[in-house]
């Protein structure tokens, strides 16, 4: 069997493959991508970065957000969000964002993959899932990047603690809370008690 077909077998569609996962596979795996590339088997997203196409009834479907960051960072440790979740808040968050943040314990920095935009935070600390908690606590670490008026989210947080779980969110802003969002809870608590 052709080294090229032996390739073939072990790609998934739906797959993000690196060239290093690739190379186990062929000997020659440069020429090979490219000739799987001219063929539509692989999509170059970037250098050294390949996806395996998934098909639909609609066309080609693009590889998924967490493929793409998963492949690139060779770690399945790190949380994707988009500062638009802070809407379902109910804080009087409304505008919208073509942004995908990537919470991880490796990469700093925007990057493309695939196309689209990744803002790449270095974080400490941060959940495996989305909670409310922990997008309330996101919001004020990051509130004074958002395009919204700062003083009249700060105060509709500062009613909204009232409906949440306090004990789950003073876990959440002890873990995740910058400084000066520990500061601000640690005030709204103080007056909600």
């Amino acid at each position: 069997m052709k080294r090229l077909e032996l390739l073939k077998r072990h790609l998934h569609p739906g797959t993000v493959y690196r060239r290093a996962d690739l190379a186990q596979w062929s000997k020659s795996v440069d020429r090979h991508a490219k000739e799987l590339v001219d063929a539509g088997v692989l999509s170059k997203l970037q250098n050294g970065l390949y996806y395996c196409p998934k098909k639909s009834l609609f066309g080609t479907v693009p590889a998924s957000e967490a493929e793409l960051v998963k492949t690139f960072l060779k770690d399945d440790n790190f949380l994707l969000t988009t500062p638009n979740t802070y809407n379902q808040l109910g804080v009087g968050t409304t505008q919208l964002y073509n942004l995908t943040v990537v919470y991880n314990h490796k990469r700093h920095g925007t990057f493309e993959l695939g196309g689209r935009h990744f803002e790449f935070r270095r974080k400490y600390k941060f959940p495996k899932k989305l909670s409310n908690e922990f997008l309330l606590v996101d919001l004020m670490n990051n509130l004074k990047t958002l395009a919204e008026d700062q003083e009249a989210v700060r105060a509709r947080v500062g009613v909204k603690v009232r409906q949440f779980d306090l004990q789950k969110l003073k876990q959440a802003v002890k873990q995740y809370g910058s400084v000066a969002s520990q500061k601000y809870f640690g005030e709204v608590f103080a007056n909600a008690s």
